[in-house]
């Protein structure tokens, strides 16, 4: 590591302390004597989505935070519950044994944090994801939610 003052090569760690999902290190230059703070990430490998049609593209969690969103407007969720889920599922993502992912397992997996949430935004969810045909589908899905208990709120 550079010392950013005289840009000597030779520096030694005097403190190390973990801040959320960073390591923090405190620094000093062998040369010039003096501190500097360093912060140390993990940079995951880069995750793909794959599409219905086939096609690969970049796994976007702003995506994912923006359609849990939606699902759960006017809803009583708060900021702090959507992002934990949005933090939930992509650590489940990234657990997974492969960086390319299907489409449907990020939607399933959104559908069972929703669900548990409340059952109103996994209806809008899932009312967009399985792309109801008629409202046949849309009742069966209210039906089937009956019968297995919201697992949420009231």
């Amino acid at each position: 590591m550079k010392c950013p003052y005289c840009t000597n090569e030779e520096t030694k760690v005097v403190d190390s302390r973990q801040v959320e999902s960073q390591i923090r290190r405190r620094r000093q230059c062998e040369k010039c004597e003096k501190r500097f703070t360093t912060f140390e990430r993990v940079e995951y490998a880069e995750l793909y989505v794959i599409k219905k049609n086939g096609s690969r593209q970049p796994f976007n969690s702003e995506k994912l935070r923006t359609s849990i969103r939606k699902a759960c407007e006017k809803r009583p969720i708060s900021l702090s519950e959507i992002e934990e889920m949005v933090s939930s599922i992509e650590a489940r993502l990234r657990n997974e044994d492969s960086i390319e992912i299907k489409s449907s397992r990020v939607g399933n997996l959104v559908m069972k944090s929703l669900r548990k949430a409340d059952p109103v935004a996994y209806i809008r969810f899932a009312s967009v994801y399985r792309d109801f045909g008629d409202l046949e589908a849309f009742v069966e899905t209210i039906e089937k939610l009956k019968k297995g208990g919201s697992n949420g709120r009231k």
